[in-house]
């Protein structure tokens, strides 16, 4: 398991980029907030996606689409990957649940 400052710089860097690319977006469409461990993105129908830390297991949780995954860092790749090994990346995950909770597309800065 990564130690714990690896983690949270790991962690930063995902939440930095997610509200970058939410923030790019009308906030009449999606509303982004960070609230130390959480990023939530907001619709005006008050849909939601949830993306927080899970300390403990150094993972990062997203809730969206009915359902919430786990994400662990994969080193090898330098990606966050859903912890079932059903293919799903982190940020591919949100950006679907953004589309389909608000039809926006969210593109994340290079």
């Amino acid at each position: 398991m990564m130690d714990e400052a690896s983690y949270n710089q790991l962690v930063a860097a995902a939440f930095k980029r997610i509200m970058a690319a939410a923030d790019a977006l009308d906030p009449d469409d999606l509303e982004a907030e960070s609230t130390g461990d959480m990023v939530t993105l907001n619709t005006p129908s008050r849909e939601k996606c949830i993306v927080n830390t899970q300390r403990a297991v150094r993972q990062i949780w997203v809730a969206g689409r009915s359902q919430g995954i786990h994400f662990s860092y994969d080193a090898a790749s330098g990606s966050w990957l859903d912890d079932k090994g059903k293919g799903l990346e982190l940020f591919r995950f949100v950006a679907d649940v953004v589309r389909d909770i608000s039809g926006q597309e969210l593109v994340y800065p290079g």
